[in-house]
């Protein structure tokens, strides 16, 4: 048993929000009351600190099968532990892609070694095809929850519209990376700063609202739900409120690095800094945040992208893969530039990095209470912390390294047991 005194316990989905001592025991959460006394196995003075529910992620790459000097799913594991989060999803986008029963078998014995909830989705077209669906009714019986071709658009509308009819017919969604390749230049770099510094064609803007307006509406049309992933544009935000306005069952996702910095930050942090989407403009940063405001977007999600130091330290940096390293840094972005910004407050920033995420896949996870989960961050909100390359993961390749942000995560917590201390 674990007694956790005196922090300032946050519910997201109760609205709960008081200084309260909280008892575990085993896998579950016992009580949680004004004082506990009771005999433990250990006490977490968390005077001054947030306890709140473990963090959920529904967008990482764990690299394995396939590209583990990047990352495998344990160093995955141990860098979301550090990050608060007990909750994970993996893309498929591996080599072999997740794409049949067996690998993903194999990814989910691998996953289910580690001391969080690594979880995963399959492949929508198989090895990224564009054209051939999966076996959607035998992956998700193999454990899958969800279908992504991550990584890589569906050029096709006809395939985007059967495989929203066959995941409604598994009552399942699909998650969709929105960029028309016919639209683009290189990748990482926003259509602006490209033409202006490096005088190429850069990620345009129309290339991702486009392909959204396309898919969002065939989404309304066959009534299916579609989650939109990592939106970067004002205009993206624009087209997913007016579908959701139609009816449409639409969601979406915004990484933190969109709502912190524009694309500005390439001029400093070079290749750290080229990330698909690409970070954008100043208005388009701002209209994500007011996305996240209004509710359009509901998920705060990382698309955590490690590479080994070797591909992004080259002199070219058109030519650096696309990616940043984000479970370590997103809950101090969102503490930093959301909540400390004002735009939000900490409940409603833990409402979209912990409850919505969640309850967008059914999990049993994402709130704090008696009779749930055993699953918790504790975490001081206010505390100065400057990002070193001292990270869990096996990449350092973020552009927040050297950075002053605020929050530490101080413990993670999850199935009741102490996952990643503070040193």
């Amino acid at each position: 048993m674990i007694l956790i005194k005196n922090g300032r316990v946050i519910d997201p989905k109760s609205g709960f929000d008081q200084i309260a001592d909280v008892l575990l025991e085993g896998q579950k959460v016992l009580k949680i009351a004004e004082s506990i006394d009771a005999e433990v196995d250990q006490t977490i003075d968390a005077t001054g600190l947030v306890v709140a529910p473990g963090l959920v992620d529904i967008h990482v790459h764990f690299r394995e099968p396939g590209q583990t000097h990047k990352e495998d799913i344990h160093t995955g594991a141990l860098a979301a532990a550090a990050g608060g989060f007990t909750t994970v999803v993996m893309m498929a986008n591996t080599t072999p892609t997740i794409s049949t029963v067996e690998t993903l078998t194999e990814v989910l014995e691998s996953a289910a070694k580690e001391d969080i909830h690594v979880k995963t989705v399959a492949t929508i077209t198989k090895e990224f095809d564009g054209q051939n669906l999966t076996d959607f009714p035998a992956l998700l019986d193999a454990g899958a929850v969800g279908f992504s071709d991550d990584g890589i658009p569906l050029t096709s509308a006809k395939v985007v519209k059967e495989a929203m009819d066959l995941a409604k017919a598994n009552k399942t969604f699909i998650s969709l990376h929105e960029e028309d390749p016919e639209l683009n230049g290189i990748l990482g770099l926003n259509e602006h700063i490209a033409q202006k510094h490096f005088h190429v064609c850069g990620a345009t803007g129309v290339a991702e609202y486009s392909m959204i307006a396309r898919d969002v509406m065939i989404a309304y049309d066959r009534q299916a739900h579609v989650h939109i992933q990592h939106l970067s544009k004002a205009e993206s935000v624009k087209v997913v409120a007016f579908a959701q306005q139609l009816g449409a069952q639409v969601t979406a996702e915004v990484a933190p690095q969109h709502f912190s910095k524009t694309e500005d930050l390439l001029l400093t942090k070079g290749s750290n800094a080229k990330m698909n989407p690409p970070l954008r403009l100043e208005s388009d940063r701002l209209a994500v945040i007011e996305g996240l405001k209004s509710g359009v977007i509901s998920v705060i999600a990382t698309d955590h992208a490690p590479h080994h130091a070797d591909e992004k330290n080259v002199d070219d940096v058109t030519k650096a893969p696309s990616g940043m390293t984000g479970l370590e840094t997103s809950l101090s972005l969102g503490l930093t530039n959301l909540v400390d910004a004002g735009h939000l407050t900490l409940t409603q920033l833990l409402e979209k990095m912990a409850s919505n995420p969640a309850d967008l896949y059914g999990f049993d996870a994402g709130y704090l209470a008696e009779n749930g989960p055993a699953d918790l961050v504790i975490f001081a909100d206010k505390e100065e912390r400057l990002v070193s390359e001292d990270f869990k993961s096996k990449a350092a390749n973020s552009p927040f390294v050297g950075e002053s942000l605020k929050g530490q995560v101080k413990y993670t917590i999850c199935d009741g047991k102490i996952v990643f201390q503070a040193k």
